[in-house]
């Protein structure tokens, strides 16, 4: 399968400016899964923008829906 790096990153809410895996879906799941956290798609604006990738902060994120 050939990555779409250039479609994936036109929508990476990601505001990490030096991530080396913006665009990379498959490889940001994988390092944040081995770190226990979620990538930055899984939140709001808001929360993404504090940098906490945890479960925790993810549940308080969706509380609302």
């Amino acid at each position: 399968m050939e990555c779409k790096k250039q479609t994936n990153i036109k929508g990476c809410p990601c505001t990490y400016t030096p991530c080396s895996r913006k665009g990379l879906c498959c490889e940001c799941v994988t390092y944040h899964r081995s770190s226990g956290e979620l990538p930055a798609c899984f939140f709001s604006k808001e929360a993404e923008k504090t940098y906490d990738r945890s479960v925790r902060r993810f549940i308080e994120d969706n509380r609302k829906y």
